[in-house]
């Protein structure tokens, strides 16, 4: 946790102000003149107009298809294309930008791991392991391979303040367990799990692990190989990048053993009717004409995240969040859902006798953007007995100002609706 220190000196290092200006979508007014307040980050972030501008100007000066062409628009695009995959790689410290490979997203790349190197080394009466707390994307495709290979599914449960119960997740551990595919920071619960301790864990065992990153690249440095994770899953969107665009890590040894997840063009080396060979790692994976913009708009997000200084701005969030918890707390009716120690900027509650979607709403005419429901947990919802929360989830482009505008929706909600 962060000291009180670290909180003042935080809220004078970090400028969140600037970087609004950044930031052309919050300056607007919306519902008779409200400002807008946005606190839906956990779903998708913000654009900064450096990631616009990127994308405007690749389809202004250079669109081309990539890797296809001689002429001066391809060779262009094709150079920012793989600029862009180098920066990638050093934005989470990988080996090799040959361990990136592009996907639509998270989601796309937890399906990938699962159909790729799930079928080929997951047989009948093997186990799997997940957290309770994942996201949808985190569990159906485990599940639709376990149905498929005849395998179990097995799931580490959370404690009453929202973190995992590692000594049960250690019991879960069998010679049957043959892979671990674990959130990073809980979407729902904000939960910043103990990882590492995870995949030590693992591979004392000689178990595979793949992190659900989506949530931890947009408000923490990330060393995949500090981490030693063997994939590592995360979206361009939650990350002040395009939608449509995300990232598959997975260690260069693994990735080269594992068989094509899609087919058609730039995957191959060679074709014939009587047989197809395959590109080398990441070619492979990245079959068809691969989302352009996206990956040049990811670029200049990272570029955008190189200018600040991660750890300065990790600190102020996490300041934001300690305010509105705190502030959140003076107000009877408020129960907070997910209080581990260890936390990321997202503060889920219920209030007491109200619905969600009817207090989101009602913030909602205030010009407060929260998500409700279930933020596709809803075994979170079920293991705490709640038919959803709503959320606030915060990037550093978000003030106290706003929380404070937060804080007085909830008590006209509770005032309204109650």
């Amino acid at each position: 946790m962060n000291t009180a220190a670290d909180i003042k000196k935080s809220v004078h290092a970090f400028n969140a102000e600037a970087a609004r200006n950044d930031f052309p979508i919050l300056h607007q007014r919306i519902y008779n003149d409200k400002p807008l307040v946005y606190f839906d980050n956990a779903a998708s972030s913000q654009k900064p107009r450096q990631v616009i501008d990127a994308i405007n100007e690749y389809y202004s000066t250079y669109h081309a298809n990539v890797h296809r062409g001689n002429h001066f628009l391809s060779q262009k695009a094709s150079a920012a294309f793989d600029d862009a995959r180098v920066k990638l790689k050093d934005f989470i410290h990988a080996s090799s930008e040959r361990e990136i490979v592009f996907t639509k997203g998270t989601t796309e790349s937890i399906n990938l791991v699962a159909s790729s190197w799930g079928r080929k080394n997951i047989n009948a009466g093997d186990e799997i392991i997940v957290s309770g707390m994942e996201h949808h994307s985190n569990i159906v495709p485990w599940q639709l391979l376990c149905e498929e290979k005849n395998a179990v599914l097995k799931v580490i449960p959370i404690n009453d303040d929202g973190s995992l119960n590692l000594q049960e997740f250690e019991k879960l551990i069998s010679a049957r367990t043959k892979f671990i595919s674990v959130v990073y920071i809980s979407n729902s619960l904000g939960t910043i799990n103990p990882v590492k301790k995870i995949i030590a864990s693992a591979h004392r065992h000689g178990i595979p692990v793949l992190l659900d990153g989506a949530q931890a690249v947009a408000h923490m440095p990330v060393d995949v190989q500090a981490l030693d994770c063997d994939f590592f899953a995360f979206s361009g969107h939650k990350m002040l990048g395009p939608t449509g665009i995300g990232v598959l890590y997975g260690k260069l040894n693994l990735l080269v053993d594992m068989p094509p997840y899609m087919g058609g063009g730039e995957m191959i080396q060679h074709v014939t009717f009587e047989k197809t060979t395959y590109n080398e790692v990441p070619f492979r994976f990245e079959a068809g004409t691969p989302h352009i913009e996206g990956v040049i708009g990811l670029g200049a997000a990272v570029d955008y995240y190189n200018s600040l200084d991660r750890n300065t701005v990790s600190v102020y969030e996490n300041e934001l969040l300690q305010y509105a918890e705190k502030q959140l707390l003076q107000i009877p009716e408020v129960k907070l859902i997910g209080t581990a120690p260890e936390k990321a900027g997202v503060v889920s509650f219920t209030l007491e006798g109200i619905n969600a979607m009817d207090a989101g709403m009602y913030l909602d005419t205030q010009g407060i953007a929260v998500r409700t429901g279930q933020h596709c947990t809803e075994p979170v919802m079920d293991r705490f007995c709640i038919p959803g929360t709503i959320r606030a989830s915060f990037m550093f482009y978000n003030t106290r100002e706003e929380i404070d505008l937060m804080i007085e929706g909830v008590k006209k909600a509770v005032k309204l609706l109650g």
